[in-house]
């Protein structure tokens, strides 16, 4: 796994500025306020800094903006790296600055004049998730990042906010590190293996396999996984941080380890990215890892189905008609749309097992709502409208884009089938909304229900705030956070 960098705190020295290597970095408030550092950075480079505050190019900067200077005059360090931030920022404003610093730590690592700075957990945070790389396949992943040195005036506060930030960190890292790795490595055995290695963290994991599968009539799910010599799974991973009376949050992953979209295949462009559609049972497994790494006083259980959708001569074919674990038939008209047959058994599976406080699902689901919400913000949908607001608020907290868009019985006339109780496409009108109506029959009268179709937010082409081009492990932070607000006790 990609481990995250330490951030290593110490007290407050000014008279160690000027010696220190490598990389430092240090703030400028409202209107170019020096704190005691940033006069003392301002004395070594004879004024230099406050010359700077004069000028246009930083009239320019907003909060959380930073800029470089080279082989600063006076000064022992390769680089000065000023970040605009006020004491009191905003927290959107302190990840983004922890995320410029995160962006450029290099082998030499930072000395980070934070001083009194309020939200140190924001800005560590910030730095730890930009500073992520994964370098699992490559030949020379280049040298390690330098220590990370933060001078701090309240060191007790900065190591407990930092603790916060470090366990997310490892969760989002999790799911980045999952959704990052080829089909070839990350088969549906080896996932069910590192899932199983939570246990060292606390979690309780149970892997079902296509006997048990079989035995509980979960004959959606493994339709799926029918064309694929990769043997369809079932983790089930229990953090138990309440009292065992307490009812668990129910968090459920479609976790397709490759989808060719099967009979249905796919086009060949980009279909190398499908080694993501597992995104979802990744976001489930980062949850877990970051509960069981800050000891989270709820109770949690996260359910993933882990299969390979392939066009092998065993593989399902348009026209099939499965039985569903509720007892639904379904005709698979598009075998392009399996996460809807993985998640309706796993749905079903939930609220029997486990009768939880509410169920999340997440998934890859649709290419509709890239259509409909680009890559910015993903699709949700609810039955709950408690649950739903809570979500949104926890997503908005975070910074983590979210929508929410409708469901309606009026779309559930595109799902009649002839054959069966159901179709699994309704067509390409309102494709998300169907799919999420699909969801909803499997859903247990009387359970809150969260669909998140993340099918933009997952990967994406360019580097964000928070992350480098490639995985993001969108909802991890937004799904502690509902934890902390809504579930712990």
């Amino acid at each position: 796994m990609t481990t995250p960098v330490t951030p290593l705190f110490d007290a407050m020295n000014t008279d160690a500025i000027g010696a220190a290597e490598g990389r430092v970095v240090v703030f400028l408030g409202a209107e170019g306020r020096l704190d005691k550092s940033a006069r003392r950075v301002n004395r070594l480079t004879r004024g230099a800094l406050a010359r700077f505050t004069q000028s246009d190019d930083f009239a320019s900067m907003q909060p959380g903006d930073a800029r470089d200077f080279f082989w600063p005059s006076g000064m022992a360090a390769n680089v000065l790296q000023v970040v605009r931030l006020d004491r009191r920022a905003k927290t959107d404003a302190a990840r983004k600055a922890g995320a410029a610093i995160g962006r450029a730590l290099g082998a030499d690592g930072a000395l980070v004049l934070a001083g009194s700075l309020v939200r140190i957990e924001d800005l560590v945070l910030g730095a730890l998730l930009r500073a992520y790389k994964f370098s699992e396949h490559l030949s020379d992943p280049g040298k390690e990042l330098g220590p990370f040195q933060i001078m701090v005036a309240d060191l007790g506060a900065a190591r407990t906010g930092a603790a916060n930030a470090a366990a997310l960190a490892e969760g989002v890292f999790f799911t980045r590190d999952l959704v990052s790795e080829p089909a070839n490595v990350l088969t549906t055995t080896e996932f069910a293996g590192r899932l199983n290695a939570l246990e060292n963290q606390g979690v309780k994991v149970e892997i079902l396999d296509e006997s048990d599968l079989e035995a509980l009539g979960m004959r959606m799910l493994l339709a799926v996984g029918q064309g694929s010599k990769s043997p369809t799974k079932v983790a089930v991973m229990s953090w138990q941080g309440a009292a065992k009376s307490s009812a668990p949050l129910a968090l459920i992953g479609k976790g397709v380890v490759f989808d060719t979209g099967g009979i249905s295949l796919k086009p060949p462009a980009g279909m190398e990215e499908m080694t993501m559609d597992m995104g979802g049972a990744g976001v489930v497994a980062g949850v877990i890892k970051t509960l069981a790494a800050r000891k989270a006083r709820a109770n949690v259980v996260g359910i993933v189905g882990l299969v390979e959708n392939m066009p092998g001569s065993q593989a399902t074919r348009p026209g099939d008609i499965v039985r569903s674990m509720k007892g639904d038939t379904v005709e698979i008209i598009n075998t392009d749309a399996e996460g809807r047959l993985v998640l309706g058994d796993l749905l079903w599976y939930a609220a029997e097992r486990f009768k939880p406080a509410g169920m999340i699902d997440l998934a890859t689901l649709t290419g509709a709502v890239i259509t409909a919400l680009g890559h910015e913000k993903a699709g949700v949908f609810s039955n709950d409208d408690g649950l739903c607001a809570a979500f949104l608020k926890a997503a908005e907290t975070t910074g983590e884009g979210a929508w929410r868009l409708p469901l309606d019985p009026a779309y559930d006339k595109q799902l009649k089938s002839r054959l069966a109780d159901m179709k699994n496409v309704g067509g390409r009108p309102a494709n998300s909304i169907t799919a999420a109506q699909f969801l909803q029959r499997f859903v247990l009268e009387g359970v809150p229900w969260v669909h998140l179709d993340i099918a933009g937010v997952a990967l994406v082409k360019s580097g964000t705030t928070l992350a480098p081009k490639g995985a993001t492990g969108w909802g991890v932070r937004a799904l502690d956070q509902l934890v902390r607000d809504r579930f712990e006790s």
